[in-house]
């Protein structure tokens, strides 16, 4: 039986992925019902948005002492951002906590290879919030749909 199949039959979704030219997987996520681009990192603790899209998400930024630090940055400033929703295809969360910094650099090193600018990043935070599966050689993310009992 075929892995779709099966996790169709456990209630994942499946979102394709979209491998860039610098071989990250990129997604499609809507925040507070705007549509952005990220990228699906695994080692990213946090989900994040970039400070320049702060206004585009309908973010309300809080100060943070927190520094964030990762891909040849560190001891970079953040902010924070709760209560937020998103949408990943057919997958939803709507208590979601956005780690907000510069992602100048990272932007940077994309577009260096030609690769489309991202508005952040879908970190580890949502990767266990939907219990993903990562399909490689398919390119493609599993996320267990969410239950709420009211």
């Amino acid at each position: 039986m075929k892995l779709k199949k099966i996790l169709r039959r456990k209630k994942y979704i499946c979102i394709p992925l979209k491998r860039t030219i610098t071989n990250h997987f990129e997604v499609k996520a809507t925040i507070n019902n705007v549509k952005g681009r990220f990228i699906l990192d695994t080692g990213a603790s946090n989900s994040c948005v970039d400070f320049k899209a702060v206004s585009v998400f309908n973010l309300d930024a809080n100060d943070s002492t927190t520094k964030a630090a990762g891909a040849g940055a560190i001891d970079m400033q953040t902010q924070e951002s709760h209560n937020n929703n998103i949408a990943i295809g057919n997958w939803k969360y709507n208590n979601l906590h956005l780690v907000l910094f510069d992602l100048t650099h990272v932007n940077m090193a994309l577009t260096q290879y030609k690769a489309k600018p991202v508005s952040g990043i879908i970190g580890a935070d949502i990767l266990q919030k939907g219990k993903a599966i990562i399909d490689y050689k398919k390119n493609r993310l599993y996320l267990k749909k969410l239950v709420f009992l009211y």
